[in-house]
């Protein structure tokens, strides 16, 4: 098509496209290959440090049953920060579901149960789970997109709202004596490869499958890099918003199906820290806290980086006050740098 006067006429680029685009292609590989660095770093560091410990088969199986859970939180967490939100509920989330399925299970079950009867309410507590995750996850999603309240505020309420619930719930009791059956979802090994890992792995495939093969995935990363410029594109934000908040909700209520199997038991004040580790492992692994990218290959490789530095630091005798204090650290220090590079990025291409 051309002008009246027969020239071509420029090329209409949408709003925010440019922006998009630098976000999307060029800081994240510089960040990418920097935590690949980081993560062999850390990996000889610890080695290095105490190698009798660290580089045992015992010190890796025990990793392998430990990073699956903030693992699949660091998921849940990196779908909402690319839609440029935040979910701070996750661990209430994964609180109240792991009672609701404890409660069907201990409760529900029949003192002398056979071994079909405890498969069959085992498989009822992990539906009521993720149905109720799933309700949990679309009612933040609901209070973002129809009321507009801003996704860290709606999730910090939700937060102390699914604890109440459980609270009140339990009366503030841990859940115990869940079938025998089920306990070897968190302690058990298909193989030689731990339960939880494999849950992780399918988790994995799940949201790279949503990212890389779906148009979700791509709606999705329009709609954090600029909100505008997806609804001119066609993008129904409102639908993006709700399924990405109702995915997140039921990863959270994965994560805490792992735990109850994993601990025996469910309570309404479990894996507090776990929110701050999913926060820093999707910042590490590329995730543009403002919006628009994020890799399950990077989130991948934060949280092994993580586990071998906690690893280490357990290898070490270090309380756990203090690595909270190291995550904060590492947290800042990560955005810095990552701050840093795609200001330097931007500098040059100007």
């Amino acid at each position: 098509m051309t002008n009246p006067n027969g020239s071509n006429p420029e090329p209409i680029t949408p709003i925010g496209s440019s922006s998009f685009s630098l976000k999307r292609y060029l800081p994240q590989d510089a960040s990418t290959i920097r935590l690949c660095l980081f993560m062999v770093v850390v990996f000889a560091l610890m080695a290095g440090i105490s190698p009798r410990t660290f580089l045992s088969l015992d010190s890796f199986t025990s990793m392998a049953f430990q990073f699956p859970v903030f693992g699949i939180f660091a998921l849940a967490m990196m779908l909402t920060m690319i839609s440029g939100g935040i979910d701070l509920s996750i661990v209430g989330i994964a609180n109240l579901t792991s009672i609701i399925a404890a409660s069907v299970m201990v409760r529900l079950l029949p003192a002398e149960a056979t071994a079909g009867e405890s498969l069959l309410y085992i498989l009822l507590g992990v539906i009521a789970a993720l149905v109720v995750g799933l309700i949990c996850g679309l009612f933040n999603g609901f209070a973002v997109t129809r009321i507009g309240i801003p996704p860290i505020l709606v999730t910090l309420g939700t937060m102390q709202l699914f604890m109440g619930l459980a609270i009140i719930l339990t009366k503030g009791q841990a859940i115990v004596g869940l079938p025998e059956l089920y306990t070897t979802i968190g302690n058990g090994s298909l193989w030689i490869i731990p339960v939880p890992l494999l849950m992780f792995c399918l988790c994995i495939l799940g949201t790279y499958v949503l990212l890389n093969k779906q148009s979700y995935g791509m709606k999705l990363q329009m709609l954090g890099a600029n909100p505008t410029a997806s609804i001119y594109s066609g993008v129904n934000n409102t639908r993006v918003l709700l399924k990405t908040y109702a995915i997140s909700g039921m990863l959270a209520a994965i994560a805490g199906l792992v735990i109850v199997a994993q601990t025996n038991s469910a309570k309404a004040d479990y894996g507090t820290s776990y929110i701050l580790q999913a926060i820093l492992v999707a910042v590490m692994g590329g995730v543009d806290p403002k919006g628009g990218f994020g890799k399950v290959s990077g989130i991948v490789m934060a949280v092994l980086t993580l586990q071998f530095l906690s690893s280490g630091l357990n290898a070490l005798h270090v309380g756990n006050f203090f690595k909270d204090f190291m995550w904060g650290i590492v947290l800042l220090l990560v955005m810095v740098i990552n701050e840093w590079s795609n200001r330097r990025k931007a500098r040059r291409i100007a």
